[in-house]
């Protein structure tokens, strides 16, 4: 049995910009961009659906909508996401819903008759001492980091579910795994936000209430990838278009920042004045987390989007959205 579907036999995703496309999580930091790339490329037929409106963890109403719309093509960004802390919290949400979701929209789609689907994962899914840039073939070769095991085995078990149907069933599964992400709709909570977001907020409040300094965790010397949101849903588009294999692709920068030197740069955007100071009796976590995308690169694909401009365009979208 052949388990790669020749490109040649494979529906092309560009040919009808009229064709129903389920974007599965359309609120979120990744599904909302990958709808504002998809609207911009002429895109004009796209199924949204709010969590009030269908609940993607619940089978029946799953299938009923899938039998209701009959999408063409569905791309996976719905999730349950959170931090080290919620994870260790809440760890049965994080391996059960995220297990629901995926199991009832990628089965469904394959039995009502969608053309490709795209899973997106996490970097997550890697190895706790992967060697480093990770490399796709990484996954599954050692301990994954416990912190947030729950989420990275959904994500794991969603990326050999999407295998498993291209084998039995010949069927057009695809995933990427982006790298770590920012923009517009990203998470400022002050508790559980990612660090990039947490930095643009702290300067921003130190600048409003004319504090003489921010103190940041750690050394600064870890060091870091970050991909801007929309250039994650320029390379899903592409792959939805150019890529049919059984492996996963990374989607990452390639460029690799300090945390020193992000933080330099997220206080010059945001223009605080003040003294950055680093507690180096704090823990600095992993000093170095990179992706391999050398096979997304291959295939014709690179961000297009610098740090620099990527965070100016995320701190006018936070000034507009966020701020109090």
């Amino acid at each position: 049995m052949s388990i790669a579907i020749d490109d040649a036999t494979s529906p092309s995703f560009f040919s009808d910009k009229s064709a129903k496309i389920f974007v599965a999580g359309h609120r979120g930091l990744v599904g909302s961009a990958i709808v504002r790339k998809l609207q911009s490329q002429g895109f004009t037929n796209l199924l949204l659906r709010t969590h009030a409106e269908l609940d993607l963890t619940r089978q029946t109403d799953v299938e009923s909508f899938f039998a209701a719309e009959t999408p063409q093509f569905v791309i996976l960004a719905a999730a349950k996401v959170g931090g080290i802390h919620a994870n260790n919290t809440y760890p049965a949400y994080f391996i059960a819903l995220n297990l629901q979701i995926q199991t009832n929209v990628i089965d469904a789609s394959h039995r009502f008759g969608v053309k490709k689907l795209l899973f997106l994962g996490s970097s997550c899914i890697y190895p706790k001492f992967a060697p480093q840039p990770i490399p796709e073939n990484a996954l599954l070769t050692g301990p994954l980091e416990p912190t947030n095991e729950w989420y990275a085995i959904a994500k794991i078990a969603g990326i050999k579910m999407c295998q498993a149907y291209r084998i039995q069933y010949n069927w057009d599964a695809i995933s990427g795994m982006p790298t770590n992400l920012y923009g517009p709709q990203d998470n400022f909570h002050p508790e559980n936000s990612h660090v990039l977001p947490a930095l643009m907020r702290r300067f921003h409040e130190a600048k409003v209430n004319g504090a003489k300094e921010v103190v940041v965790w750690g050394s600064g010397s870890p060091l870091r990838e970050f991909l801007h949101v929309d250039d994650l849903a320029d390379a899903v588009v592409f792959l939805m278009g150019s890529y049919s294999g059984l492996e996963h692709v990374n989607v990452g920068s390639g460029k690799e920042v300090t945390i020193k030197e992000l933080a330099e740069l997220v206080k010059e955007v945001v223009g605080f004045q003040g003294q950055l100071v680093w507690d180096s009796s704090k823990p600095d976590g992993t000093p170095r987390k990179l992706m391999d995308s050398s096979k997304l690169a291959g295939l014709g694909w690179t961000p297009k989007i610098s740090l620099k401009e990527g965070l100016v365009g995320t701190y006018k979208w936070y000034l507009e959205n966020v701020q109090q």
